[in-house]
């Protein structure tokens, strides 16, 4: 590891809590070049929902290249183009009866909320946008201005501008509430959006995560988020669901807001969609919307991802069978009961999550941080996330055997044990 130490930027970060040279990778696992393996229950951080080197994307990806297929075409018409954008519209647009126009940004997901936060101030002709606590939206001066973390936004030199951050997913007054208002978080919002007096211009768009995964896997309720979107119709304002590390499959159904009955106006999906972690970003517009765009308005070289398309295109195979989403769900219920049973004996600790995102939240992120430590000792990739890093959360592939996530959930189950036991001795 000397070699990066040496000349890789100290902006490094994941390497520090994973201190191995990985080689290989298949589906859940991945092995590091002295031969150990590791269950992966990070995925990319929700990039790898079909896991490392999915056979059937690399079949169509090898068959592809063979064939002097186009890798790189800007916004071009391509082959590879034209079957994905197929395949998403009749796979996932048209069985939901749902009227988006796909447009693929660059292959990023601060690339895709960048591009939805202009498009909204350009339909609207506002500018300010709210976003709420505890939020993650990217890194780029737009998106890092709808991002909370202060971790994140201090290292951005300039004032982050043009967004209000409004309380997440509180749908009814509190005891002890911060907003010491005595209104739930909706409330406030429509008083002060709707009040002549309240000297705050209404918004051009409400940017949310149904569930806030960097944010340590806060969940909004249905009534809440529906609050929400209503509001955004009452005001003329835009309704953004970032979907980005949630959506395509994560949650069961390929969108995770899909049995809410919401209709955003414009959804960000990357990391899932490229399928084999090649990079891919893209955002569905409502059509009304998306005719505000002038050719070139939002560019990017590498929206015209070749390779993700053609294992984008394979990934969307799995949605045609029913069957995959129940399983997810299936699979999703396995990782919860574990994680309520150490709940149960660690009261202390705190569950969330849906589908194939779960996590658990310890007292202190210090815990947290060495329960993930101990987890990599004995074979397991997990991180930390919310806004101490007290929270672990969990995010293998989708297509991980039961057998691996049996073991991965006992081998988590171990790390626990042994770093609530040495607290305790500590304590003692």
């Amino acid at each position: 590891m000397q070699i990066f130490e040496e000349w890789e930027s100290e902006i490094r970060a994941y390497c520090r809590a994973t201190p191995t040279v990985f080689k290989t990778a298949s589906n859940a696992r991945q092995t590091d070049e002295s031969g150990k393996s590791y269950l992966d229950f990070f995925a990319g951080a929700g990039v790898l929902n079909f896991g490392h080197n999915n056979p059937k994307m690399k079949e169509a990806l090898i068959e592809y290249i063979q064939n002097d297929g186009v890798a790189h075409s800007l916004d071009m018409y391509t082959t590879a183009k034209r079957a994905f954008i197929k395949k998403f519209v009749d796979t996932i647009l048209k069985p939901r009866k749902m009227d988006y126009r796909l447009q693929f940004v660059g292959p990023t997901g601060t690339n895709a909320v960048e591009a939805a936060l202009k498009l909204a101030r350009r339909v609207t002709g506002r500018e300010n946008v709210v976003a709420f606590h505890h939020a993650f939206h990217g890194m780029t001066l737009g998106s890092l201005a709808a991002t909370s973390n202060a971790h994140f936004r201090n290292a951005a030199g300039v004032p982050l501008n043009n967004i209000t951050h409004m309380a997440f997913g509180c749908d009814t007054p509190c005891p002890g509430c911060k907003l010491g208002c005595g209104m739930s978080s909706l409330e406030r919002m429509r008083d002060i959006y709707t009040d002549p007096a309240s000297g705050v211009p209404k918004p051009a768009a409400f940017l949310v995560e149904t569930i806030q995964a960097e944010g340590g896997v806060r969940i909004a309720s249905q009534e809440w988020l529906l609050g929400v979107q209503q509001l955004a119709r009452e005001l003329g304002a835009l309704f953004i669901v970032d979907d980005i590390q949630v959506g395509c499959g994560r949650t069961g159904p390929y969108f995770s807001f899909e049995s809410f009955g919401l209709d955003p106006d414009i959804i960000t999906l990357a990391k899932g969609i490229g399928g084999f972690g090649t990079p891919m970003a893209m955002n569905l517009n409502k059509p009304e919307h998306d005719k505000h765009w002038a050719p070139g308005e939002h560019t990017g070289t590498f929206r015209g991802q070749d390779l993700s398309f053609v294992a984008g295109t394979v990934a969307l195979g799995y949605f045609d069978d029913p069957a995959f989403m129940a399983d997810t769900e299936r699979k999703g219920k396995i990782m919860a009961d574990v994680l309520n049973d150490i709940a149960n004996t660690h009261p202390d600790c705190a569950v969330r999550g849906r589908g194939m995102i779960q996590a658990i939240e310890f007292k202190t992120g210090d815990l947290s941080k060495a329960i993930a430590a101990a987890c990599f000792e004995r074979g397991l990739l997990a991180a930390v996330c919310g806004s101490r890093g007290q929270v672990i959360k969990l995010i293998p592939p989708l297509t991980i055997p039961d057998d691996d996530l049996h073991e991965g959930l006992a081998l988590f189950a171990e790390a626990v044990a042994s770093q609530m036991a040495e607290q305790m001795e500590t304590a003692s």
